[in-house]
């Protein structure tokens, strides 16, 4: 029998974090609070644009519900 993977969903902004920072030319290492405010701004990010997408979604449909002739 074999075993198959599941597929991981991808993210495709963010790169793979690893437990040891890198050290980039001159400059130190992130702290984790700067690496979790920069987590926390992404998150912020994605969800802003997942809301403003629902709202957007939500409008169209009322819109459409408005526009139909209702039987009744």
């Amino acid at each position: 029998m074999s075993q198959e993977a599941a597929p991981e969903r991808a993210m495709p902004e963010q790169p793979v974090q690893q437990s040891v920072p890198e050290q980039k030319g001159s400059g130190a290492p992130k702290g984790l609070l700067q690496q979790m405010e920069e987590l926390m701004a992404a998150l912020t990010a994605d969800l802003s644009q997942l809301d403003a997408d629902l709202q957007s979604s939500a409008d169209r449909l009322e819109t459409e519900a408005k526009d139909e002739p209702r039987a009744g």
